[in-house]
């Protein structure tokens, strides 16, 4: 008897936890729910607000003098009113909000009074930073991003600072560039995964080549989730060091992982030197290893990718076959590129 009541009781307090954790996680959902929607109420005021100095300014006579005298008021009222958030350099801020998105080609949203005004779905600090970003195909781009991968203002700002728009952009044709724009980063191929270079600051490594491969991976592995977000989007880690053995030999993988959207395993080695023919020879042995003894056959043939501090295009071209969709090669960088010089190389394109 004490031992169904033992199994009773262990019984009801199992529940009570699967139940109370249930709960939580309702709880925790509906704080986020609510946390979103007061952040996404802030930006469309703060766009109305944006609006509403936009058309008074352009009524008045004295445009010059808008600023010094009609915002400092404003101010002051709402400062008041409201508290903080309402300096002047925040108006103005809301000023140049509404002008930046006012001009967007696609709306989406009807506001009360039946005027068409794009859609927000991100916070007011990353609509600060991506006011910041001049050219409006790039800007597009990393707020489609921002959006669909729910990147903190941390994300993003990392994203821009790393040039993710032009070091995708150099892998594509025009019209690619384009619908980067439109759609943000779409993956269909194992193409539209590529970067180069692939810029892994979080590493802390100097630029310099003065570590070893095993200590460049370490590093990567101390820092999985930035890598993660580095190779883009559908990535899952399966491994490191992965062995594979075959006449009585081992051979080792530095970096295996799959991408869900893909539905293939990515496999990655990383070159500290100049990468030699020798070694896409190599990845090729693993990339076929993979496809014929690893994956299912609903799954999809291997992705290779060879991460090198150097590359030769030439190399890289006579080492694989004619339409190669499986093995790639990109540089690594450790330390954050000029912006500048990608984007020279872009318009050179």
């Amino acid at each position: 008897m004490k031992e169904i009541n033992k199994d009773i009781a262990q019984d009801e307090i199992n529940r009570a936890n699967v139940l109370a954790s249930r709960i939580e996680s309702l709880i925790t959902e509906a704080r986020t729910k609510v946390v979103s929607f007061v952040n996404t109420a802030m930006v469309y005021t703060y766009f109305e607000i944006g609006r509403m100095i936009v058309e008074d300014e352009q009524g008045g006579e004295e445009r010059a003098e808008y600023g010094k005298n009609i915002l400092k008021k404003i101010s002051a009222h709402l400062t008041g009113k409201f508290g903080k958030g309402f300096s002047v350099d925040n108006l103005q801020n809301m000023r140049n909000f509404y002008r930046c998105y006012s001009k967007y080609e696609t709306v989406s949203s009807i506001s009360s009074d039946n005027r068409c005004v794009p859609q927000f779905n991100l916070s007011w600090s990353h609509y600060l930073k991506l006011m910041r970003i001049t050219d409006i195909a790039e800007r597009k781009f990393y707020e489609i991003e921002a959006t669909q991968n729910h990147w903190s203002l941390r994300e993003l700002e990392r994203q821009f600072d790393s040039s993710l728009y032009e070091r995708l952009s150099l892998s594509r044709n025009k019209e690619e560039i384009l619908q980067l724009s439109k759609k943000g980063q779409i993956v269909e191929k194992p193409q539209d995964l590529l970067k180069d270079p692939y810029i892994l600051e979080f590493t802390g490594l100097p630029e310099l080549p003065n570590y070893s491969e095993n200590a460049l991976e370490q590093k990567i592995i101390d820092h999985l989730q930035a890598f993660l977000l580095e190779l883009g989007k559908g990535f899952t880690f399966v491994g490191r060091q992965v062995r594979i053995t075959f006449d009585e030999e081992h051979y080792f993988i530095d970096l295996v992982f799959y991408n869900r959207l893909l539905q293939a395993f990515v496999l990655i080695d990383l070159k500290k030197g100049k990468l030699k023919h020798q070694d896409i020879g190599q990845m090729q042995m693993y990339v076929n290893y993979y496809d014929r003894e690893v994956k299912l056959e609903s799954e999809n043939p291997t992705i290779g990718l060879l991460l090198c501090a150097d590359k030769t295009e030439a190399v890289v071209e006579y080492s694989l076959p004619l339409n190669n969709n499986q093995i790639f090669a990109s540089k690594y960088q450790t330390v954050l590129p000029s912006k500048e010089q990608l984007k020279k190389i872009l318009m050179e394109k």
